[in-house]
């Protein structure tokens, strides 16, 4: 099989990328495409978006986080498995980190690497003819991103979309389609951006909505010419996180769900066991596994059903006596001593480690991180670097008086300080690791 690819981009966040990456995933599949979904930086939702239009497994390809080796077998590996590969950049097509050349994060790196063609998606609402502007400064910026075609979003009338297109083709770029006003297509979000797929009540027939009005909104013909060919070359698995075990323990449900694709995937072709269990539904993590993961989520929604959790808080305690306990930001906070929820009130938590987090007292971290473990870990070895991001809201009320688990950078190598904490088997950090440094 092989696969031809394309960039979803945009000027900027809440541009429309996602609704259309959405709607034209699903528009292809019902053409009896086999289409596959992959998202530019550090996001877990909208993957899983990807992976409910298609019916295949969505990735994420971070030209910042991940060497350049592991992202060409990422990008190899979906190419592999599809006909067309629809790439949704995150943000605004260039916006990314200072960093070496190739990797600042930004879906333009992509464009770059792999010679994709950039479908730029244009929030056309409160003006007409600047768009033609726009485009042209994005055709511009960087004469190794091709921007092949635009399509127009929040049109407001014919005349609107008349004037908008005039302009925009009148500087020889195409204009593919015109996506008029419709709240029927808005995304629920919250805190964290979107509200999962695997949440969203009805998720396939609003997807099927979003098709429909691709197709009616878009030539879908003209778009499906617009790919290229997408077939990296090499690359390696090396820089993947090891895995933490033969059988883990994976925390599953609607207060711990971020799980990076590719890191998952990986391990369970390698012939790991993923043991999911559910906390909010008092499960314990099985007995029979050598190790337990929580990844982050929304436990700060759960709070008061996890302090009732007693059969998941004995599990707990009782597990990480003996093996490796490891969570990520919500994981992280669901660790420590208590959780004061957006009420303020406080609900305790395992207290398998000591700091205490409040989302009442919010403040945003958001960023690439740079992680130099102090001591092993179910992601690494003592000494190793691990990189990553972290996005929360919640706020360290008590650092409690656990050992640090490594020393983090931002993504420009700017220190900032220890993080994390460790005691005994059990290990946390507010960042999400994303593969080895």
């Amino acid at each position: 099989m092989s696969a031809r690819g394309l960039i979803v981009g945009a000027a900027r966040s809440g541009s429309g990328k996602t609704s259309v990456t959405i709607g034209l995933l699903r528009a292809f599949r019902r053409r009896g495409v086999r289409v596959r979904g992959a998202k530019s930086g550090p996001d877990y939702i909208d993957p899983g978006f990807h992976a409910a239009a298609t019916g295949l497994p969505g990735v994420n390809l971070d030209s910042w986080a991940m060497a350049p080796a592991l992202l060409d077998a990422l990008a190899g590996q979906t190419a592999a498995y599809a006909e067309l590969v629809v790439l949704e950049s995150a943000m605004g097509l260039f916006d990314g980190i200072v960093a070496e050349p190739g990797r600042s994060g930004a879906a333009a790196d992509l464009a770059r690497r792999y010679r994709l063609p950039v479908l730029l998606v244009l929030d056309v609402s409160g003006q007409s003819q600047t768009a033609a502007a726009i485009a042209r400064g994005f055709s511009s910026h960087d004469p190794e991103v091709e921007i092949a075609a635009v399509v127009l979003n929040q049109v407001a009338s014919p005349r609107h979309e008349q004037l908008a297109r005039d302009a925009i083709e009148a500087i020889g770029i195409p204009v593919v389609g015109a996506i008029h006003r419709n709240p029927d297509m808005a995304l629920p979000e919250r805190h964290l951006g979107l509200v999962q797929a695997s949440e969203h009540a009805a998720i396939d027939a609003f997807i099927e909505r979003l098709a429909d009005t691709m197709e009616k909104s878009i030539d879908l013909d003209r778009v499906a010419d617009l790919a290229s060919p997408l077939a990296p070359m090499g690359g390696a698995f090396d820089a993947i996180l090891p895995p933490p075990g033969r059988r883990i323990a994976i925390a599953q449900d609607a207060a711990f769900s971020f799980v990076y694709p590719h890191v998952l995937g990986h391990w369970v072709k390698s012939g790991v066991e993923a043991r999911p269990f559910s906390p909010l539904a008092d499960e314990a993590p099985g007995e029979e596994c050598d190790a337990c993961w929580l990844p982050g989520g929304y436990p700060e929604l759960h709070a008061g059903t996890l302090a009732k959790a007693a059969n998941f808080r004995a599990g707990m305690t009782r597990f990480a006596q003996t093996r490796p306990v490891h969570g990520e930001c919500g994981g992280f906070m669901v660790l420590g001593d208590a959780i004061e929820d957006a009420e303020e009130v406080r609900h305790p938590m395992l207290g398998l480690l000591g700091h205490e987090t409040s989302f009442a007292k919010r403040k945003m971290n958001l960023g690439y991180r740079q992680a130099r473990l102090r001591a092993d870990c179910p992601i690494g070895k003592a000494g190793e670097t691990v990189r990553g991001h972290e996005f929360h809201y919640a706020r360290v009320t008590n650092p409690g008086n656990d050992e640090p688990l490594a020393e983090i950078a931002d993504g420009g190598g700017n220190p900032l300080g220890p993080s994390g904490a460790r005691r005994g088997n059990v290990t946390g950090t507010f960042f999400h690791a994303i593969a080895r440094g």
